[in-house]
């Protein structure tokens, strides 16, 4: 088919966003909510949107609003559209700000030493840490708000380079009362049946790059649905301290990696997993980027961030 001579129409990305949200919401009331505005005035800019685009992409029904056809197609491509925005926008700010870098954790990595390290050889950059919730690695990498992250591999990494660091153990965190307290080590199959906390998930993608399959591995970074490959029975939880709670009060037992026995709070035990692969911590960054204190980092984390303060804890 040629190419059409017309040109491309002049989106503006504001009108863009509204569309996502009403599409999501599939409620203009809601949707109008979220983004802070009146009713009639979302309705406007959604028509405008459908006028430059020479399309109608939603319907309003008895039922409530749906996506037509057009709004089906467009969807995913105006999701891309904002992604690669915010992408060019972020590559502008840090060729703009070369010495920053803001590198992300979660709950029980520790950073410190590859932070200090940077700090050491680039004195006049800006090296800050940020602490992630367990879901949160591979969004805060692909919007941009961290320039690397330090997780166990528990989400997709397509898009992302990962450099391996250190495997840690998996324990069961149970009661004190419970009946597999103070045992040497337990199995999958001594808590075949067991309750096990289950928080929201990660997120559908590729398996992660490099990572094969592994019994225990539903569990999220070590903080969501837990340690067997079976389909439950589950406890929904909405948090990590939930979970804890939930583990406390005799409602369900925990995979977690074994520097959770630091800190851990004193009606609670755990227990070696004989049968189970280790968590995997990797440093995760976006593909292609670079620079001198990516490029340092990179060198430095596999030497500087090993794990061993954690296993000297426990």
């Amino acid at each position: 088919m040629p190419a059409s001579s017309d040109p491309p129409p002049d989106l503006d990305l504001r009108l863009v966003r509204y569309f996502i949200v009403v599409a999501e919401q599939l409620h203009f009331g809601r949707a109008a909510d979220a983004l802070h505005l009146a009713q009639p005035s979302l309705s406007r800019q959604i028509r405008r949107l459908e006028t430059l685009i020479g399309a109608r992409l939603l319907d309003r029904t008895p039922r409530g609003t749906r996506l037509t056809p057009a709004g089906e197609a467009f969807l995913p491509e105006a999701r891309a559209l904002l992604e690669a925005a915010a992408r060019a926008a972020a590559r502008a700010q840090g060729a703009a700000r070369p010495s920053r870098l803001t590198l992300g954790y979660t709950t029980g990595i520790i950073v410190t030493p590859a932070v200090r390290e940077l700090r050491h050889r680039f004195p006049q950059a800006e090296v800050t840490a940020l602490h992630l919730q367990y879901h949160e690695p591979r969004a805060a990498l692909l919007d941009h708000r961290v320039d690397a992250v330090v997780s166990r591999l528990a989400f997709a990494t397509d898009g992302l380079a990962v450099v391996p660091l250190y495997e840690e153990p998996r324990v069961l965190v149970v009661p004190l009362t419970h009946r597999l307290a103070g045992k040497g080590s337990v199995t999958l199959d001594d808590i075949s049946g067991e309750p096990v906390p289950r928080l929201p998930e990660i997120g559908a993608g590729p398996s992660p790059r490099g990572a094969g399959p592994d019994r225990a591995d539903p569990c999220r970074d070590g903080h969501g649905a837990e340690g067997r490959d079976d389909e439950g029975p589950f406890v929904t939880v909405t948090t990590y301290e939930d979970k804890i709670e939930v583990v406390a009060a005799g409602q369900a037992v925990a995979v977690a990696p074994a520097s959770a026995r630091s800190g851990l709070r004193a009606d609670l035990t755990t227990v070696p997993i004989a049968d189970v692969e280790p968590f995997r911590v990797v440093l995760v960054t976006r593909e292609g980027d670079g620079g001198p204190l990516l490029d340092a980092l990179r060198r430095i984390a596999p030497s500087s961030l090993t794990g061993e303060r954690q296993r000297t804890a426990e």
